[in-house]
């Protein structure tokens, strides 16, 4: 967590005065939260917050903390975006992506950034895309390229690069279990699902319109992962396309038509709304508007 985070934190829970809001929004566990208003509380050494019968609510110090904290965040962000730059953008872009974003979007859409501002070094961590939104709200990264869910957290900005369908995929050496999907038997179909995320939040969401309680013989982190699994004829998967496209295994994986579809994924952009005042996301963003999304 970056030495601000805190402030941030803090400011969006003076705005709620919900703890279990600002917890799931700004992704924090309700522990998390409190130790953090605990710290702020012991720095400060006053009391900010009164939790009471009737909820939350500001103590005068704490309103007069949240003031300071906003003009501190403020202060910070236009320092960012009107410091001395004589020489053309430079510093650090740090980018968290998910594996199969990385190889099959990242290139493209970060070459005319990168020709403009040759001097911004980059760096890039790859992981599960489940843990995207959670990376940046820990300060980890500046901007995150992953499937966008159906609502960004209001203190996050996005912009929309691509979009994929989900596809449900079976091992082409598992003829039986091939013949049991295409024939819409799904109860007799076991799966391999993602631990979380929103391909599982889409899978779930496809199982109850089904009227489904599907049979999970295994669960993982990752896309990757899931499609190993199935490859080896374990059970049925639901995935990303672009996943499926780009996999090392794909030759080994047949997609099942599903009636009804189970859902499209939005890839895209994601940063604090803050942060986008600072120079160098301002000139991504700006580069993506002008690439546009790709199909």
């Amino acid at each position: 967590m970056d030495s601000l985070e805190p402030l941030r934190v803090f400011v969006h829970l003076a705005e709620t005065l919900n703890f279990g809001r600002t917890s799931v929004e700004r992704h924090l566990s309700p522990a998390t939260l409190t130790r953090t208003v605990q710290r702020l509380e012991a720095q400060v050494g006053h009391r900010l917050l009164d939790r009471g019968p009737r909820g939350v609510a500001l103590t005068e110090e704490g309103r007069r903390f949240t003031e300071y904290a906003r003009q501190a965040l403020a202060l910070w962000a236009d320092y960012r975006q009107h410091g001395p730059e004589p020489a053309g953008l430079s510093g650090i872009l740090r980018i968290f992506s998910s594996v199969t974003a990385g190889q099959a979007i990242l290139p493209d859409l970060l070459a005319p950034f990168r020709r403009a501002h040759p001097q911004v070094r980059l760096e890039l961590q790859t992981g599960d895309a489940a843990s995207a939104i959670g990376r940046l709200d820990e300060g980890a990264v500046d901007v995150t390229v992953a499937a966008l869910p159906a609502r960004v957290p209001e203190h996050l900005a996005s912009a929309p690069i691509t979009e994929t369908p989900l596809v449900c995929v079976v091992a082409r050496t598992a003829r039986q279990l091939r013949a049991t999907a295409r024939t819409g038997n799904w109860a007799a179909v076991p799966f391999v699902l993602p631990r979380g995320g929103l391909a599982r939040d889409a899978a779930r969401r496809w199982f109850r319109r089904q009227r489904l309680d599907p049979t999970i013989t295994a669960e993982v982190d990752g896309h990757e992962a899931l499609l190993t699994l199935v490859a080896l004829g374990i059970g049925a998967g639901v995935v990303p396309r672009l996943v499926l496209d780009t996999s090392a295994v794909k030759n080994r994986l047949a997609a099942i038509p599903t009636d009804p579809p189970i859902g499209t994924f939005t890839i895209g952009l994601c940063a604090r709304r803050t942060d986008l005042r600072r120079p160098i996301l301002s000139a991504l963003w700006a580069s993506v508007a002008t690439t546009g999304p790709t199909n």
